[in-house]
């Protein structure tokens, strides 16, 4: 897609330097009070930085760690406006609601106030409003807390889903297995400062292996799906070795 979203500047995440490739799911990791939400507030767009900038963001989606569920409006109502407000027909915004409440098995609370919801149907909701307008950037901030098992695994594919669309994910879960085997980058945040988390193959689940060749001196197209480890060798400067988790192997390809 040739995609990427910026973002730079101190603030309290001192030196921060990110950039987010197209295709891509994004972990982030860190302690209780590193400055995770504070990161993905900033590139959702909830908060501006006081210094540095945000660059190339595009539509986005972003779920909060805490839902506000004391909304006037019930489940189907909410999900409709949220549509409206990315600019979907009324009409097409209440019938992708009424599809995402059902993904996640929550139709039966169409009419239900927000405020009247239980934690983990209020979550469900949150979900479903920011998928619904198929984002190019979806933020999820501890998305999977207080979903059931089968939502759960609803938000895997969905997730899954848009990256493999063209979408950028950040995510932050307190589950280190959360999309192991499918997340192509990984930061941690500690000291405030942001660092890339080593990719090893065989660690976070299947990586696969592809070995392109071509006309010397083999140059590779920017932004590659995934961001893929590349190997050259020099007996061979026409051959090229990227190594890539399974989820993006098809996209690389």
């Amino acid at each position: 897609m040739g995609r990427r979203y910026g973002l730079r500047g101190p603030w309290v995440l001192r030196g921060l330097d990110l950039d987010l490739p197209a295709h891509t799911l994004v972990r982030i990791e860190g302690a209780n009070g590193a400055g995770k939400s504070t990161l993905l507030r900033l590139l959702a767009g909830i908060d501006a930085p006081t210094e540095g900038r945000v660059t190339g963001r595009p539509r986005t989606a972003y779920v909060p760690e805490r839902f506000p569920a004391a909304l006037p409006f019930t489940a189907a109502g909410y999900l409709t406006h949220v549509g409206r407000v990315h600019g979907l027909p009324a009409a097409e915004a209440a019938a992708r609601g009424q599809e995402w409440l059902a993904c996640f098995g929550a139709a039966g609370y169409a009419r239900t106030p927000l405020a009247e919801l239980s934690k983990g149907t209020s979550q469900k909701v949150a979900v479903a409003q920011a998928l619904l307008a198929e984002p190019e950037l979806l933020v999820l901030d501890e998305a999977w807390t207080g979903l059931d098992t089968a939502a759960r695994g609803e938000l895997d594919r969905a997730v899954a889903e848009r990256a493999a669309d063209g979408a950028t994910v950040v995510f932050v879960d307190h589950d280190p297995r959360r999309l192991a085997g499918a997340a192509g980058l990984a930061y941690r945040l500690e000291g405030h400062t942001l660092t890339p988390v080593p990719a090893s193959p065989g660690d976070d689940g299947p990586y696969v292996r592809i070995e392109a060749a071509g006309s010397p001196p083999a140059a590779l197209p920017p932004e590659l799906p995934g961001a893929p480890a590349v190997e050259r060798d020099a007996r061979h400067p026409a051959t090229v070795r990227l190594t890539t988790t399974a989820a993006h192997s098809d996209p690389l390809l």
